[in-house]
């Protein structure tokens, strides 16, 4: 049985282990989202098709990745090549030589309380494809002193000659120094760990990258588990329940298509709909409710699911019609049809993403 255990407050605890997670500031502990990679609402592989594979593009939930151009590596998330009992990471396929690259995530100011001022550590697990040329990855904690979540994303200011650690932007400072982690082709665990002390800070970034100019096509760079915490020493990594994890990551990224399913795929499922004659004074016209709270008031974008093309809605018999939002929020939007003429009787049925990245 039990045995209750009398906490702060006058709280009383059924054992131990509850007293310890109330009484640690770590709970919760990592600050990095979809650490795992386990999240992909705009898809599971980004090309140059899409050009979510870009310098500077979100692609998997939360990350985006810093390339020295365009299409310097494809991005996917990785279900084969991941550690013992792992699900996912992210594997980065090189396609444009002798470039370097990686990727990088900004923590939200309200996520970096308790951070900011102290010591913390990055951690995470990788491996290559071969060392004969991706043998010099690096992985920095990078601090953002400029306005409170309104972060230069591309905070690469010159990449410079392999093994010269990038040049970092106004207002981005290293706060370790980057070295040689060493990795092999075998999935292991890497972590450094830096004061974040520079003057007024407001947000922190994880930047992990490959810095040699001298790559082969088809190389790989996989990473997973990434975790920023506070404290000196690297912890086991957190795993979050996957609704928790998803969540998370819709306070930044939303979708009304299923899970799995890529913005702009031709499909009803998941489509919100409403019905109106057709006289342009009754426009169709309707609310979509986000399932999280945005961390600002989001970007929309309407999609027909007759077609997947941006900006319409469908309306009856397949026809595209197009499309407005109006009265944006962080807690939703509003779109209606904003054809000029006439339109059918009908049902009409409208596709969303919105976004509020930072």
């Amino acid at each position: 049985m039990p045995v209750s255990i009398s906490g702060t407050n006058g709280v009383t605890f059924p054992d131990s282990s509850l007293q310890a997670s109330a009484a640690s500031p770590n709970v919760l502990k990592n600050r990095i989202i979809n650490g795992s990679f386990g999240i992909a609402q705009r898809g599971t592989s980004f090309t140059s098709t899409s050009s979510l594979n870009n310098d500077d593009t979100y692609n998997l939930d939360r990350w985006f990745v810093l390339s020295d151009g365009n299409d310097i590596v494809d991005i996917t998330q990785e279900t084969s090549t991941v550690p013992t009992n792992e699900l996912t990471a992210i594997a980065l396929d090189v396609e444009t030589i002798n470039k370097k690259f990686g990727i990088a995530q900004i923590i939200e100011q309200v996520n970096c309380i308790g951070a900011i001022g102290n010591t913390v550590t990055l951690s995470f697990q990788a491996k290559v494809s071969a060392t004969t040329k991706l043998d010099n990855v690096k992985c920095a904690i990078v601090a953002w002193s400029g306005t409170a979540d309104t972060v230069t994303s591309d905070i690469i200011s010159a990449w410079g000659a392999e093994g010269t650690n990038p040049t970092l932007i106004a207002n981005a400072t290293y706060e370790n120094t980057p070295v040689n982690l060493n990795l092999t082709t075998s999935y292991a665990t890497y972590s450094v760990s830096a004061a974040v002390d520079t003057a007024s800070t407001k947000n922190i970034i994880v930047f992990i990258w490959s810095d040699v100019t001298d790559t082969t096509l088809g190389d790989f760079l996989y990473i997973t588990n990434v975790q920023l915490e506070v404290g000196s020493t690297a912890t086991p990594f957190e795993r979050r329940l996957y609704n928790q994890e998803l969540a998370n990551c819709q306070r930044y990224f939303e979708k009304s298509y299923n899970i799995d399913v890529t913005p702009a795929t031709v499909t009803m499922i998941g489509s919100v709909n409403t019905n109106a004659a057709g006289a342009i004074s009754n426009r169709p016209f309707w609310f979509c409710k986000f399932n999280v709270s945005k961390r600002a008031t989001p970007t929309v974008t309407i999609y027909s699911p007759n077609s997947g093309t941006t900006g319409k809605v469908g309306g009856p018999s397949a026809v595209d019609y197009s499309g407005t939002t109006v009265y944006s929020s962080m807690h939703g939007f509003q779109v209606y049809q904003s054809q000029t003429t006439a339109v059918a009787d009908g049902d009409y049925y409208c596709q969303w993403a919105v976004t509020a990245e930072l």
